[in-house]
């Protein structure tokens, strides 16, 4: 049986030890800037090294890798190394990988969620699977840090799923790196292991297999268990293919927690919840609520006592005064909610009609709990 969340919220450690820092702090390490003007490290210190791999597991968040360790020995040998660092808000991967890419937090880079409106319309971009009116490049404007690496001298590679490459996500966060189309865990371990050799160099690959079975079937579930025993023979294969000077840092995008339907609020169920509303995004832990003019107040009011203790609910200017989605930019701030609820303890916010898959899952992710928001640094 799952243990129960805690109810506490972590705060994304931006500029210091949050999946912002990654890059810069290989960089650093690879004695390589990702911009002019970078300064010397911050809280995230990385091992001198000529190259390093970075492995991105989705779903993997540090407090699940330290429950269920016995299920991920090698990965469990490296915790204590590196603290734990954080995802931005929301914990979503979206967000995340943004985040890494381009070394700047949501209000910056602008993706916001795993869906977030786009300004001047009624439709929401889902930011996994894109939208063709969407130009990414106008959706998220900044050079990536893999740019700037890749400018200031070093071969910067990125591994993913060939299905990937050229999508709206790939462009928009990990532009300016060579990608590399690897669908199978061999293709990737290949890939990873020929572009380390270049020096000096950072070669990024992601899994998603782990999030996948973590939705479907929920953390802790036999399946889940099996899947996170598989990526831990990937990443020790994958150290084992790479040369000793070659440091493979592994991480992830936020953690997850199983929300079960006792504890799911459907807005659908809840007529008075939509009062007011003009569209709803985000995801079931993590909501953007677009109002009506004039309905910020009571929207906010209305949903504060419904939910009660089960979620933070604030409008936007009180959400980026807690600095949940670090400095914003005048282009992103129109796509946050004009209120934000984040969830607390294991409860979500689901629409059986706007989001009908949304609420076949069981594993979630999105909020503040440590659950969701500590990532491992595990550096081999």
């Amino acid at each position: 049986m799952t243990p129960p969340v805690e109810q506490a919220f972590v705060e994304p450690a931006y500029g210091s030890r949050s999946l912002v820092d990654v890059v810069p702090a290989v960089g650093a390490a690879i004695g390589v800037k990702h911009r002019p003007d970078e300064q010397t490290a911050g809280g995230l210190v990385l091992p001198e090294a000529p190259a390093y791999v970075v492995f991105l597991v989705d779903g993997l968040g540090a407090r699940l890798l330290e429950r269920y360790a016995e299920a991920a020995p090698y990965l469990a040998s490296l915790i204590g190394r590196q603290a734990p660092g954080t995802a931005g808000v929301p914990s979503t991967t979206a967000t995340s990988l943004s985040s890494l890419g381009t070394a700047l937090p949501p209000g910056a880079h602008g993706l916001v969620g795993f869906t977030s409106r786009i300004p001047g319309t009624g439709r929401l971009l889902n930011a996994l699977a894109w939208d063709k009116q969407v130009d990414p490049k106008e959706w998220q404007p900044h050079a990536t840090a893999f740019t700037g690496l890749r400018l200031n001298g070093a071969s910067v590679t990125v591994i993913n799923k060939r299905e990937f490459r050229g999508s709206g996500l790939t462009i928009a966060a990990h532009r300016g790196a060579e990608f590399v189309g690897a669908d199978r865990v061999g293709e990737r371990l290949a890939a990873a292991a020929a572009a380390s050799s270049e020096r000096p160099s950072l070669t990024y690959l992601y899994d998603g297999d782990l999030d996948w079975t973590g939705h479907r079937y929920g953390v802790a579930s036999d399946p889940w268990l099996q899947q996170l025993a598989m990526v831990d023979a990937e990443a020790e294969q994958l150290r084992e293919s790479l040369p000793p000077e070659v440091r493979l840092l592994v991480i992830a995008d936020h953690g997850m927690v199983d929300s079960p339907s006792a504890s799911r609020v459907d807005v659908d169920a809840e007529p008075e919840l939509r009062e007011g509303l003009f569209l709803m995004g985000g995801e079931a832990r993590f909501r953007h609520l677009y109002c009506r003019n004039g309905a910020i107040d009571d929207v906010a009011a209305t949903w504060r006592s419904v939910l009660g203790d089960r979620a933070d609910v604030l409008t936007r200017e009180e959400a980026i005064g807690r600095g949940w989605f670090g400095a914003v930019q005048p282009l992103v701030m129109p796509r946050l909610g004009d209120v934000v609820i984040a969830c607390r303890g294991d409860h979500a916010v689901i629409s059986t009609v706007d989001f009908s898959y949304e609420s076949t899952l069981i594993g979630l992710h999105g909020s503040l709990t440590a659950d969701e928001m500590l990532i491992p640094l595990l550096v081999d």
